[in-house]
């Protein structure tokens, strides 16, 4: 049902490279980019994630309670993207662990725009 999902950045060269790095964690590379607009895809027919410079030329902002999560196949992986995001100066916003009943393990972080994350999988 979702096709990609945008996220705002005010640089985006210095967001380029914290999704390069970040997305290469899970196989996902750039599929399309323009002067103001990338996005990454593990192949163009899945969904995708994007950043973008805001199209009416304000600063771009982070959304209150607004989250993308990534899904990934193992816990390992999303040790590894968490580890990733931080190292790459994300912050952090819940370390990697088991959430709730039902075999929920995730963590979460912030892009260096402010962006929350979150990286899980189940079972």
């Amino acid at each position: 049902m979702i096709g990609y999902v945008t996220l705002g950045t005010n640089d985006i060269d210095r967001a380029a490279e914290f999704y390069d790095a970040l997305l290469q964690e899970i196989g996902a590379g750039r599929f399309m980019e323009t002067d103001t607009f990338i996005a990454w895809a593990v192949g163009p027919d899945k969904p995708a994630l994007s950043v973008t410079k805001p199209f009416d030329g304000k600063a771009a902002s982070v959304g209150n309670g607004v989250m993308v999560a990534l899904a990934v196949d193992s816990q390992d992986k999303v040790d590894a993207l968490y580890k990733k995001a931080i190292d790459l100066g994300g912050t952090d916003e819940g370390a990697p662990g088991p959430r709730g009943d039902g075999g929920f393990y995730a963590a979460y972080f912030r892009d260096l725009d402010g962006n929350k994350l979150n990286a899980f999988c189940m079972g």
